[in-house]
């Protein structure tokens, strides 16, 4: 299984999630990338080159679902649309050599956006 390096971020920020992250580096596997293809369909392509961006400047961190994971929200500023990443942080329970790992990432409507800031604990906020 092929795995890509996206960028590192910043793990003081990202504390905000759990305080036991190992590791700055993120990174994708192709089993996920096919994942969100077939869920998401042009999701992937038309927004992977934002990645970066998205995983370094969130607008929010929101608590999910699962242990050491996070919901990030991000409105890309070229063209207006708004995306949701789910990102799950190495910590120290975990192999050692795991790394920050995306999960899924998709574009989202406003009111979705609303729901989920309303709904879920904010852990962060760009101001």
């Amino acid at each position: 299984m092929e795995i890509i390096a996206i960028c590192k971020i910043d793990v003081d920020l990202y504390r905000r999630v759990t305080p036991d992250i190992i590791t700055e580096d993120v990174v994708i596997t192709e089993k996920q990338i096919a994942h969100i293809r077939e869920r998401h369909f042009s999701d992937y392509d038309r927004f992977s080159g934002y990645l970066p961006e998205i995983l370094t400047a969130p607008d929010y961190l929101l608590e999910a679902n699962k242990p050491h994971t996070t919901l990030i929200l991000k409105r890309i500023q070229e063209n207006g649309e708004d995306v949701k990443l789910v990102l799950r942080l190495a910590v120290k329970t975990d192999d050692p050599d795991y790394k920050n790992s995306i999960i899924t990432f998709m574009r989202i409507k406003d009111k979705d956006w609303k729901r989920l800031v309303k709904n879920k604990k904010v852990l962060y906020k760009r101001e």
